[in-house]
């Protein structure tokens, strides 16, 4: 059993008297992480902290930055077994996605520090005699990032990192559901020699949730907000952000589409399938949901696809080599049991059992599956995928673009110039041809459409989402004026 607090002003939050919480294992059901939960007056504390920080780390040079930055990557990746660990017990994950949560974050943090000396301005030729005209970039103030539980260090450090690149202090609200998976990113950035009160990490309980975030939304302190999870919870940040008047980047749920013409090569495509498809059980807001194979080659592309769903053992991580481990909670294998009843209920085909043992959900398809069943809408969050078939790419493309989400998607084909017509007619923020609908990189604008969300993180398109661009001239000549 983990013990984790909130981290404010560099300093763990230790207050006998305050309510705790705990987080349990989803298959054993011991308890993995106590936690002290964070009250709203901590709340409050940590955004006057960070707005107190803010003035001496935004006037700090790119350079210290950038050193600081590169230390907490180091950091991230000395301590992989205590990430690896924490996730295993709070989530179930696999050490294979631990072990990658580990290299992404690191990644992330170095693209970060890359970033310090890239928060440029222009000059911009002005109408006005002797009028020098530029733009110049400001760190935005306080950010807020929420970070969810699936990804917890990939995503709780992509909550922070180019924030802090651009001068920004933070505070990270972190998942009830990985209390200590983002305890440790803040004790990383203490570690590393980050200042007090630059990055501040907020622990709620979960009756809580709402009212710390509306308290941490609504604190004058807070500029920029950014949001991952369901599009459910985005649209409550997002009508919060709205009453502030603060712009707020979303990276919300997912039904990636997964198109496999005629021509493509089947072994390949099926191996992307499956991963982008059964990769951390499914958990995973780009994974595949709805693959569209031609006509002609479907027969065959199923055929294999059971073969390597049934060859996917799922198992406790902690007991086996397993592929895939237990979903995030019981309640979660429940609710993707009912998508595949409703779906088989109303005449969809099953491929593979659904066995189903406590949080544990082993890999499966379904064909023949319709709009008038929960599974063709509903992201399922789990280890199971849809296969459809086409005619055309015209068919293809209505299949793939009939979704309320629009986050990543993939067309596998050896006519790049028909996979690239293709790619260009889905409605997604991201779109990969022959690769899977499951890739991200630090340095790549990582965002969707729809409801799906909006603004992008990573490289460049992140700087945008974290700083002020602001209009500044210089007269160098007497003004000529009406009056």
């Amino acid at each position: 059993m983990r013990t984790a607090r909130s981290l404010i002003g560099g300093k763990d939050q230790a207050d006998p008297g305050a309510a705790q919480f705990e987080r349990r294992d989803p298959l054993s059901g011991e308890v993995a992480t106590r936690v002290q939960a964070a009250r709203i007056e901590d709340a409050r504390h940590a955004c006057e902290t960070a707005a107190a920080a803010l003035p001496a780390w935004s006037a700090l040079g790119p350079n210290a930055r950038r050193a600081l930055l590169l230390k907490a990557a180091d950091a991230v990746s000395a301590r992989a077994a205590d990430f690896i660990a924490a996730m295993t017990a709070e989530i179930g994950a696999t050490k294979a996605w631990a072990g990658f949560n580990v290299n992404l974050a690191a990644s992330m943090l170095r693209e970060a520090a890359s970033l310090t000396t890239q928060v440029q301005g222009q000059t911009i030729p002005s109408d006005r005699p002797g009028c020098i005209a530029m733009t110049v970039r400001k760190p935005a103030g306080v950010v807020l990032g929420i970070a969810p539980w699936n990804a917890p260090l990939i995503l709780g450090v992509r909550a922070v990192a180019t924030p802090l690149a651009c001068g920004n202090t933070v505070i990270l609200k972190g998942s009830e559901v990985s209390p200590a998976t983002h305890a440790l990113i803040g004790e990383v950035f203490r570690d590393a020699g980050f200042p007090a009160g630059v990055v501040n990490v907020v622990l709620n309980a979960p009756a809580d949730a709402g009212a710390i975030v509306t308290a941490l939304i609504r604190h004058p302190a807070v500029r920029r907000v950014n949001f991952t999870g369901s599009t459910k919870t985005g649209r409550v940040i997002a009508r919060l952000c709205a009453e502030e008047l603060k712009p707020v980047l979303l990276e919300l749920g997912g039904k990636a589409p997964f198109i496999v013409l005629e021509d493509a090569d089947l072994d390949e495509a099926v191996a992307a399938a499956a991963f982008g498809a059964f990769m951390n059980s499914g958990q995973i807001c780009m994974s595949t949901e709805r693959i569209i194979v031609h006509e002609k080659v479907a027969s065959a592309f199923v055929a294999k696809l059971a073969a390597k769903a049934a060859s996917l053992v799922t198992a406790d991580p902690r007991a086996a080599a397993a592929p895939l481990g237990p979903l995030v909670a019981n309640e979660a294998a429940t609710a993707v049991a009912g998508l595949i009843e409703d779906a088989v209920a109303k005449g969809a085909k099953l491929h593979g059992a659904l066995k189903a043992d406590r949080a544990l959900c082993s890999a499966c398809f379904l064909e023949g599956v319709t709009p008038a069943m929960r599974l063709y809408h509903e992201e399922s969050f789990g280890p199971v995928t849809t296969v459809m078939t086409c005619r055309d790419d015209e068919e293809a493309i209505r299949i793939a673009n009939d979704t309320e989400f629009g986050l990543t998607a993939s067309v596998y084909t050896h006519d790049i110039v028909r996979g690239l017509r293709i790619a260009n007619r889905i409605d997604s923020g991201m779109c990969h041809i022959n690769g899977p609908t499951v890739h991200d990189e630090a340095q790549m604008p990582f965002g969707g459409t729809k409801a799906s969300g909006y603004g992008r993180f990573g490289g460049q398109a992140g700087i945008a989402e974290f700083t002020e661009l602001r209009w500044i001239t210089i007269d160098t000549e007497h003004g000529h004026f009406p009056i």
